[in-house]
């Protein structure tokens, strides 16, 4: 990743209100994918010969010529750390309108400099302005298309601004966001095609499973908000099928189940502002948690939480006790070349507090009760799915981590949240306890689940509860997720 000096951007234009910035900034992408368009369906009727479109993603700049601490109050982001120029390359604007109308504002009444958007360098690949766009192409066409279109390049889209590792030429700007341009859209192709809904119906507040129960949960229970709630305008499942609540909206219902679930499926409750809750079954295994994880995070969510499935590696603990996580054991090795693992994943204290506070409240049970099936410490996580024949290897390395139960995602989701400036919490069930001999039987598992996966569900959504309030707050997004170098979008 490299950022773009003043050389390489066009018709710059100042703008005092975030309005109308974003307004110039969808002005630029749409005529962009609007020519590229154009172009295609020249293409796809068989004409050859013209020159590759110039179409090139807006560009979002600031200039501060001095950095007062007074203006930078308490919030974690919304501004920059020291005098210069900043900059950054945008997509779908109308997408990201809430996001940016937020992270400009900020940036306007903090440091009291005008923001700029012009045009840059940088092309819109065809591959991320085709969502829309269908053709029947022969193979010899398709080996043409990049002789007539730009198509993304590998080489401008990676995550060094995120992982701290990137360092900047004489002159060029500095980063304004943690992901250009090109990796957003890059993320959003792979959301739609791993979660099979589109980028728009994710919500702020994430919830990833590894288990099918509570994805049934989940869609009983956003059906039953749909018919009869005042909460959520709409819930939204594989194949962008949308349910609308006809008491907050008069948008139809619309689109059609998925036949084949994808991946990794996702489901959207809907509320204004991207602040209802989404449901993602992740699936087992840490590079499942890794990809799915990447690809949010462009989104910016508030926060992801983890909810599933764990075996208990303390004799006390019981099928069906709850395991906060206040520390994670890093065995899934899946992050270990953008997040070494001798690096420490604090736990985030208000997660924590939300989590707790939304067990004792869905529970009813008074503070002494809660000690006898909540347990916190810490959750180690492997990639080999057979880790109980490796009894006498692991043994130790769990007595050493003081650990309390195991499973093949939370630290993952966990080092990600911390990477990536995603805050991230984990709380998990124990459905079996193979070194004290109790693996789970079907028949046990059938009557024991059905009573637990639906409180465990509905703590979830208590805890998110909670944490939408934090956000109204300002008071979610902690510091110890930034960096001494910090973009200053969050």
């Amino acid at each position: 990743m490299n950022l773009l000096n003043d050389a390489d951007i066009r018709d710059l234009q100042s703008f005092d209100s975030p309005e109308a910035a974003i307004s110039r900034m969808e002005e630029i992408y749409d005529e962009g994918c609007e020519l590229l368009r154009a172009h295609f369906d020249r293409f796809a009727a068989g004409e050859r010969g013209f020159e590759k479109v110039d179409a090139c993603y807006p560009y979002l700049r600031i200039e501060v010529p001095s950095v007062s601490q007074q203006q930078r109050g308490s919030l974690s982001y919304g501004a920059v750390a020291e005098a210069g120029v900043y900059g950054t390359t945008v997509t779908k604007p109308s997408l990201f309108r809430s996001y940016y109308l937020e992270q400009i504002g900020l940036l306007l009444k903090n440091h009291d400099v005008p923001i700029q958007v012009g045009i840059s360098n940088r092309q819109i690949p065809l591959t991320f302005a085709m969502e829309s766009l269908t053709s029947d192409l022969k193979a010899d066409e398709v080996s043409l298309l990049a002789d007539m279109f730009h198509l993304p390049d590998l080489a401008r889209i990676d995550d060094r601004v995120a992982n701290g590792t990137y360092r900047g030429q004489a002159g060029e700007p500095h980063p304004l966001s943690l992901f250009s341009a090109e990796r957003v859209d890059l993320s959003l192709s792979r959301l739609n095609h791993y979660t099979g809904t589109s980028p728009e119906h994710f919500q702020g507040f994430v919830l990833f499973t590894n288990y099918q129960r509570y994805v049934d949960e989940f869609v009983e229970y956003g059906r039953q908000e749909i018919e009869t709630g005042d909460t959520f305008r709409a819930f939204v499942e594989p194949g962008n099928a949308i349910s609308c609540n006809p008491r907050l909206t008069d948008s139809a219902s619309s689109g059609e189940l998925a036949t084949k679930l994808p991946q990794m499926p996702a489901y959207h409750l809907v509320k204004d502002g991207h602040m209802g809750v989404t449901l993602i079954n992740i699936g087992v295994g840490p590079s499942n948690a890794k990809t799915i994880t990447d690809h949010v995070a462009v989104l910016r969510p508030h926060c992801w939480l983890m909810i599933g499935h764990c075996g208990g590696l303390r004799r006390s603990q019981r099928l069906g006790d709850y395991v906060l996580a206040h520390a994670y054991g890093r065995l899934d090795n899946v992050l270990n070349n953008d997040l070494p693992p001798e690096i420490p994943i604090p736990a985030i204290a208000e997660i924590q507090v939300a989590l707790s506070a939304a067990v004792a409240k869905v529970s009813g049970d008074t503070a002494a009760d809660m000690k006898q099936h909540l347990r916190t410490g810490t959750v180690v996580t492997t990639d080999d799915r057979d880790w109980e024949l490796r009894h006498d290897a692991l043994s130790t390395y769990f007595n050493q981590t003081r650990a309390i139960a195991v499973d093949m995602e939370s630290a993952t989701i966990a080092a990600n949240g911390y990477r990536l400036r995603v805050p991230y919490g984990t709380l998990l069930c124990v459905s079996d306890k193979p070194m004290h001999g109790e693996i789970k039987l079907p028949g046990m598992a059938n009557a024991f689940y059905q009573e637990r996966v639906s409180q465990h569900f509905k703590i979830g959504l208590e805890t998110i509860s909670m944490l939408r309030e934090e956000v109204d707050q300002r008071v979610l997004h902690s510091r110890k997720l930034r960096s001494f170098d910090e973009p200053a979008f969050r």
